[in-house]
């Protein structure tokens, strides 16, 4: 393993104010500019079709918007001339054969709907609900095996960490305007559980150093406990990072969101485990002393 002796204690204070911004900013994001929705939550109509390949996304929007289809999007799906169309209008018995016939007309090719969904505005308010309270237990199970496992001082520090780290991803796809679906959900959740994971590393190498070296200040046993987990933090991040940039370059316009949600996950689930979990610990003053007293009440 590396020897590394780098102050990371130095930057905390810094890094604290830089967080908090970037979470109000992103809060304020997600509650004035809002988050935009997919399908998924929205309800309309999604389609898969298959034209020749000199038709372009552009020509397919400029058709489809003489329609009053709602918000339409046009994405590449896969080989030139497939492509994924999702409008905010619901599928009627006859929307599809109006879509086909414009379309045909309009960019004068063979269009073949490879597929057609439909999501109606319950479903979708359902998904969005179950969606939150996924999340929501997430967190809050990650809090009380946090809270049994360690002290609640590690509890507070790794539950601010990880409403950081969803914030701040949630908080860049609205400034993005990036899609909100169920695979974007998906990758929320998988942030969650990698943050809490490299959280627990550094926690568990904090509280045995703490026993370790009694005498040291919590500062300083966060430097040095973040120094020695830091050969394993990199490389789990960078490999991660490597098989998401492939899926993100060559998994298609499918995969692209989630790989990029996880993307951001990874780089704001690492900088939080340094920056923000463990300097909530130097803040509440965990020392030695703290964790003798906690065991205590334990174990009479």
């Amino acid at each position: 393993m590396l020897k590394n002796n780098i102050n990371f204690a130095s930057g905390f204070k810094k890094a604290n104010i830089a967080s908090t911004i970037l979470f109000i900013l992103s809060l304020l994001l997600i509650i004035f500019k809002g988050l935009n929705y997919g399908i998924d939550f929205k309800g309309g109509t999604l389609i898969e079709l298959r034209t020749e390949k000199n038709v372009t996304a552009s020509s397919i929007r400029t058709s489809l918007s003489s329609m009053n289809l709602g918000d339409i999007s046009v994405k590449n799906f896969g080989k030139d001339g497939d492509y994924l169309i999702k409008v905010e209008e619901k599928n009627t018995n006859d929307l599809i054969p109006q879509i086909k016939q414009t379309l045909t007309s309009n960019i004068s090719a063979e269009v073949n709907f490879r597929r057609v969904e439909n999501v109606g505005p319950k479903v979708s308010s359902e998904l969005l609900e179950s969606s939150v309270i996924a999340i929501s237990l997430a967190l809050a199970a990650m809090l009380f095996y946090i809270w049994i496992r360690f002290e609640w001082q590690f509890s507070i520090g790794s539950i601010i960490a990880l409403f950081h780290d969803v914030v701040l991803t949630l908080g860049i796809f609205s400034f993005l305007s990036l899609e909100i679906n169920l695979s974007i959900i998906a990758a929320v959740l998988t942030i969650v559980g990698y943050s809490m994971n490299d959280t627990v590393v550094i926690y568990d190498r904090i509280r045995e150093n703490l026993f370790k070296y009694s005498k040291m200040s919590i500062g300083e046993i966060a430097n040095l406990s973040i120094n020695e987990t830091l050969s394993r933090t990199i490389i789990t991040s960078i490999t991660t990072l490597l098989a998401l940039i492939s899926i993100f370059a060559l998994g298609g316009e499918i995969l692209r969101g989630f790989s990029f949600a996880m993307i951001l996950g990874v780089l704001v689930g690492t900088y939080s485990s340094i920056f923000v979990a463990s300097p909530i610990l130097k803040f509440l003053k965990v020392s030695y002393k703290t964790l003798e007293k906690e065991e205590e009440k334990i174990v009479p």
